[in-house]
């Protein structure tokens, strides 16, 4: 795996030690079953918890690693994880996604609940924004959320929930009106053992992950749950998003740089016509594009991390760059390394018939490509 990037100025001396013990930790890993990813993801958080990465996902306050939340360590992470394994990638980040709205907005004694357990592995957790009708228009949501005296009342569904049936805590966002669109929504902390809370699916993708579809009748939640000032969710959400959109860049090159260099490796060895594959110049060629692809989102990737990080400036604009362009490289990337296998990449079982399953959904979750096209355009137009 290459890691010269570390070498640049975007990084520190820590980032890198993490990096080691990150991929230390990941060739040990021993194979995941991905045919029961309930499973899977419970053992893979308690083993991150135990090994002490979790703690990258919250602040040193509340068990935490660091001060606060750094990008580039989660950027780290996500790449190294998955490039050895997409669902060791999905466990850790998930653990800082499902918690980042706590981190963001939530009380000190909600923090002190919730933040530690996470970080430990001892708690698995999930972030339910999205609806059936209400996706990457997040303001014709409609699970509404009602106050009755000191708890709020909500009743609704929410879909495609990573870690949907398995998650002890969830973030979920609700339709509480104090305005019309996104203005009219609010952030609660829930569990799953709240009278009213029902998994009303299990949903099954072509890279398989633990996620479902969620039905609320009459849920009663404390307003104390609530996370920030009514109304205040979608920016919360926004924010949430800002800080781990980044990361699916930094997970998208993860797979992109396995797939260049499993088709290295196969190129090298495979003959055709008297020489091997790699002697031919179209395959040079499409190894120098798989390469200059990789880099050049890598660089967006760390750049978005380091302006949150370091300059302590908004990254709306810059994380959208970073992740689109991760995530549609990487498509290219893995479906050239296909390609270059034959018939023998589209076996099940090999590495890169599996991480084209695994790259596909990154281009849609967490703001499809098309919807991160428009967040660039807005920004501009911001001036």
């Amino acid at each position: 795996m290459d890691r010269s990037l570390l070498d640049l100025p975007f990084f520190g001396p820590e980032h890198r030690q993490l990096s080691d013990a990150l991929l230390d930790w990941a060739s040990a890993l021993p194979a995941i079953d991905h045919h029961d990813t309930d499973n899977a993801c419970r053992q893979l958080v308690r083993q991150l918890g135990r090994a002490g990465f979790l703690r990258y996902c919250v602040p040193a306050e509340f068990g935490g690693a660091l001060p606060e939340l750094d990008s580039r360590s989660l950027c780290i992470a996500r790449e190294t994880l998955a490039y050895h394994d997409g669902l060791a990638d999905f466990a850790f980040a998930m653990q800082g996604l499902g918690t980042g709205a706590i981190t963001l907005a939530g009380t000190p004694e909600m923090k002190r609940r919730v933040l530690p357990k996470v970080a430990a592995g001892e708690w698995i957790a999930a972030f339910a924004l999205t609806e059936p009708l209400a996706g990457s228009d997040v303001g014709a949501m409609s699970c509404g959320a009602r106050l009755d005296g000191d708890h709020y009342v909500i009743n609704g569904e929410k879909t495609w929930i990573s870690n949907g049936g398995i998650a002890d805590v969830y973030c979920l966002f609700a339709r509480t009106g104090e305005a019309p669109g996104t203005r009219g929504i609010s952030a609660f902390v829930i569990t799953p053992d709240m009278p009213g809370f029902e998994v009303a699916e299990r949903l099954e993708v072509i890279a398989p992950h633990p996620l479902a579809r969620l039905r609320f009748t009459d849920m009663r939640v404390p307003v104390a749950n609530r996370l920030g000032a009514p109304g205040e969710g979608f920016k919360v959400a926004m924010r949430t998003l800002d800080i781990f959109r980044a990361s699916v860049g930094a997970a998208a090159q993860g797979f992109a740089r396995r797939a260049l260099d499993e088709a290295l490796a196969y190129v090298r060895n495979r003959p055709m016509f008297g020489q091997t594959l790699a002697d031919f110049q179209i395959t040079q060629a499409k190894l120098g594009e798989m390469a200059t692809d990789i880099d050049a989102a890598a660089l967006l990737t760390a750049r978005a991390a380091w302006r949150r990080d370091v300059q302590k400036l908004p990254t709306t604009r810059e994380a959208a760059m970073a992740k689109m362009t991760a995530t549609e490289n990487a498509q290219r990337v893995i479906d050239a390394a296909v390609q270059m296998h034959g018939g023998q990449g589209v076996r099940i079982g090999v590495v890169v018939e599996s991480l084209y399953r695994e790259i596909r959904a990154l281009r849609i979750y967490e703001g499809a490509t098309e919807v991160q096209k428009l967040i660039v355009a807005r920004e501009l137009l911001k001036g």
